[in-house]
């Protein structure tokens, strides 16, 4: 049996960690209840998440004495562990860090026999947990596979070149499909529901359709001749990503999006948000809502000055780039300046056609008949995440946006993200589409694909 000793920043991010250690004993040092007692009063997600902690703590108090140990449901047991004030440490570690008072519980319960491993988010107490021969890792829980291993929503197959028409004649049955190996040999191929298709024809590779498994075959895809607020697709990732954009909320409500900057991301899906809110003829949304976490986003919008959106500008100036480009086309001759295209963007502020929110003021809230992005979603926890998606009322459609590999939050990585956790758990459902661009699909500019691949 094994000892795991949770550091708070693990409680932060999930309250429930303390029931995912199987058989195993856990054990949670006072300096852990401090910190949880300086966090409870705190606004936005940490506080919640402390006061959460509190709460199921608090259930074994009454049922149970938890100095030597509450069982938990699981075979295992909880108990609070006071500081081993003995246990000498290395030199330089200050006695009156709580990191180092967490530390100096592993190394004492290590010295009695038991096999402890340090559980924490904080790379930097795991350094300092090698340094004193502690076994320290990350809560693997919610992580997901790596970024290169996750789930893309894409794959090329092949089919054999009497069937390639069969895609616009009512779709192909995947067991006719297959990969086509360098040396002729054909493998076959298990898609995923709502998985879209890239598929070449067996004799001539430079034949393509594309299509998407809607379960039992591959069909084509509905809106290749679209322009959502015309915008027009301007490559296979593009073409996949308005797909699911302009897929109606009854049928896709969660779209997931990841990929590296200037993939068009953000752009595409306020392009198909504002023509499926304008269009008289689509009508499908009340409005559009944009919300854009960071890593500060949801502790500190209370001390800034000014109204709700003059505190969250700063953080949507993204997307208020975004929606000026979207409203000052020349081509289009939409407007003769940008000044035009502003007053444009402050009129669907006041007109509440498009509004922007605070993740925490989302918390709670039943969201209907609304076109949901959240921007840089790779800095939403996996609870921040789940919250979100539960809330989903009708005719509610859920963006996610964001690159696991540009993370702010100092606690997630690309494997413990909100955005990866969703990618991987909604992987299948027939609710969701996904998917994730290529950096070759970036379209800034010619020198932002080039620092991509070089730096």
């Amino acid at each position: 049996m094994k000892t795991y000793i949770l550091d708070t920043n693990v409680l932060i991010q999930s309250p429930a960690a303390i029931f995912s250690f199987d058989d195993n004993k856990i054990v949670l040092p006072i300096a852990v209840l401090e910190d949880l007692d300086k966090l409870k009063n705190e606004d936005g997600e940490r506080g919640a998440n402390a006061r959460e902690s509190i709460r199921n703590l608090e259930y074994f108090r009454q049922t149970a004495n938890l100095i030597t140990g509450a069982p938990l449901a699981n075979g295992g047991s909880l108990r609070i562990e006071l500081n081993c004030d003995s246990v000498d440490l290395p030199y330089g570690f200050k006695d009156n860090c709580n990191d180092n008072r967490i530390l100096k519980v592993c190394k004492g319960l290590q010295n009695k026999g038991e096999k402890v491993i340090l559980v924490t988010k904080d790379i930097i107490v795991r350094l300092k947990a090698q340094t004193m021969s502690i076994p320290a890792e990350d809560f693997l829980t919610e992580q997901a596979p790596t970024f290169m291993d996750q789930y893309t929503g894409r794959i090329e197959i092949d089919c054999p070149d009497s069937l390639f028409d069969e895609l616009s004649r009512g779709g192909i049955n995947p067991q006719d499909t297959f990969l086509l190996k360098a040396d002729g040999a054909k493998e076959g191929v298990d898609l995923v529901i709502n998985q879209f298709v890239i598929i070449r024809s067996d004799l001539d590779r430079r034949k393509t359709r594309l299509g998407r498994f809607d379960g039992k075959k591959i069909v084509p895809l509905k809106t290749l001749n679209q322009e959502p607020f015309g915008v027009k697709a301007k490559n296979v990732g593009q073409r996949f990503l308005q797909e699911a954009l302009l897929e109606d909320a009854q049928s896709a409500p969660l779209v997931i999006v990841k990929g590296t900057s200037g993939t068009a991301k953000t752009f595409y899906s306020l392009a198909a948000g504002l023509s499926q809110t304008i269009n008289m003829d689509l009508n499908s949304y009340r409005k559009i809502m944009v919300t854009r976490p960071n890593a500060q986003f949801d502790e500190n919008i209370g001390y800034l000055p000014g109204s709700e959106q003059e505190k969250i500008a700063p953080l949507l100036r993204p997307i208020m780039d975004n929606l000026e480009v979207l409203l000052d086309k020349p081509n289009q001759s939409r407007f003769q300046n940008e000044v035009e295209a502003k007053k444009k963007i402050e009129s669907y502020f006041n007109q509440g056609i498009i509004t922007a929110e605070a993740i925490n003021f989302i918390r709670g809230r039943s969201i209907t008949h609304t076109y949901l992005i959240i921007d840089e979603a790779q800095n939403l926890t996996p609870k921040q995440v789940k919250g979100i998606i539960t809330r989903v009322g009708k005719g509610t459609k859920i963006v996610l946006l964001g690159d696991p590999q540009q993370i702010d939050n100092p606690l997630l990585d690309e494997k413990t993200n909100g955005l990866s956790y969703a990618s991987e758990k909604m992987k299948g459902s027939p609710l969701c589409y996904q998917l994730t661009m290529l950096p070759d699909e970036c379209l800034r500019s010619q020198l932002a694909y080039d620092a991509a691949q070089r730096m």
